[in-house]
């Protein structure tokens, strides 16, 4: 059977949000609609950009600059390229220029510099040091241990001596820093989290008979990542029992893999989902279809994270992105991208990644039981956590229920 694949683009977000500072608690958070005669435009804003960034600004922190002072090491890894090689640049020529009219001041002092036209048999501190020319060169020779063989010290200046230590002393240690924060940015995990990727957009679609969001996941490098963990985190506008309105209140968002949340072997794209039931905060969005056109409904952002070690370095990695309501399409699920060849290899074909085919029977969700708690901004309900014994119990009996009636359901969709 032929199936319609379909490749959306989606229009690049803005990178500030500006939810933080709004003072009207009705307007819409992350995203507002506004109705024409040809459709609803929608106005984006972003808490986390599609390639994991954060859009949100710091204003007003007292002291921010001797806060970052005291931690120079985060400060000059967190520093971009540009402003890395210019103070590093910076950084040594002035210590060579300092230290050159240091020792420009010896000779001074000592009586070794032309215009003092020293007699024959006069010893300098520093041979052929007589210009502050020459003594920046010294400087610069010694420094970076070059040992030309025409200016050298001698023994007739204790103070010089004593200079020379304290030279070579502070900028060891200096070269030392600035070396171990060009090592640390290149090595840092963030730059391998580059070569994981997220669909461009999330599906909702039938599974097992329930309707599960879907997004997928795929490690574009040979090196295996180890004990992945995808997790979600919903924000979205809350109102609690006293009234109280909560912005960009978090709400957990599992994902799992197959029929198991445990660590999945992501050496082939993977399709990670959600369970949409009575305890999904996507649960009241879910009861109208999906309707994002709903400026109430669709007031919120999804963000999908995947922690993981990298194999060849043990350290941990973090991969972020983020879904608007209208990159959540409703009634489509994502094709397979694994096949096998003629020579028996598998092979991903990275070109259905981030297609999507509209599914034969459109999802649908029905909450099983009326819940009781706080109401949300998309007019649903969030279980009340006063009893939290009770909720686990139901919670096991709906866990033993599901393991009952798919024990050995596998999902294969992915080849």
């Amino acid at each position: 059977m032929e199936m319609e694949y379909i490749l959306l683009e989606s229009s690049s977000p803005q990178k500030v949000c500006h939810s933080q500072t709004q003072t009207d608690v009705l307007k819409p958070l992350l995203g507002g609609g506004v109705s024409g005669g040809g459709g609803t435009l929608r106005k984006r804003r972003r808490v986390l950009s599609k390639d994991g960034r954060s859009n949100v600004r710091i204003e007003h922190v007292s002291g921010r600059s001797a806060l970052y002072m005291r931690d120079l090491w985060t400060t000059f890894l967190d520093m971009q390229w540009r402003y890395k090689f210019f103070l590093f640049t910076a950084t040594f020529a002035g210590t060579w220029f300092l230290f050159g009219v240091l020792w420009y001041l010896v000779a001074l002092v000592h009586g070794d510099l032309l215009e003092f036209n020293p007699p024959s048999n006069h010893t300098p501190c520093v041979m052929q040091m007589q210009t502050l020319t020459g003594a920046f060169l010294f400087s610069l020779e010694s420094q970076t241990t070059i040992g030309y063989g025409f200016r050298c010290i001698t023994e007739e200046c204790p103070a010089a001596v004593i200079l020379l230590i304290v030279q070579l002393v502070i900028t060891m240690l200096m070269e030392i820093f600035i070396t171990g924060t060009f090592l640390a940015k290149v090595a840092r995990p963030k730059k391998r989290g580059e070569t994981v990727k997220f669909s461009q957009h999330a599906v909702v679609s039938t599974h097992e008979g329930r309707p599960c969001l879907m997004i997928r996941v795929a490690n574009m490098r040979k090196s295996l990542l180890l004990g992945c963990q995808v997790t979600g985190k919903l924000l979205q506008t809350s109102l609690t029992k006293e009234g109280e309105t909560v912005r960009l209140d978090q709400r957990n968002v599992p994902f799992q893999v197959d029929t198991s949340s445990d660590s999945p072997f992501l050496i082939l794209p993977l399709t990670f989902y959600h369970l949409i039931d009575d305890t999904s905060p996507l649960r009241a969005w879910a009861a109208k279809g999906g309707g994002w056109t709903d400026p109430e409904l669709a007031d919120f952002e999804l963000l999908v994270i995947m922690s993981a070690t990298i194999e060849p370095t043990s350290a941990t990695c973090q991969v972020r992105t983020s879904y608007l309501p209208d990159e959540i399409l409703w009634g489509y699920e994502f094709p397979p991208v694994v096949s096998l060849s003629p020579s028996g290899k598998y092979v991903a074909d990275f070109a259905f990644f981030d297609k999507v085919a509209k599914t034969k029977t459109t999802p649908v969700f029905k909450p099983s039981s009326p819940q009781h708690g706080y109401q949300s901004n998309g007019g649903g309900t969030v279980p009340d956590v006063s009893d939290p014994d009770k909720i686990r119990l139901e919670q096991s009996y709906r866990e033993r229920g599901e393991e009952r009636g798919r024990a050995l359901s596998v999902r294969i969709s992915n080849v």
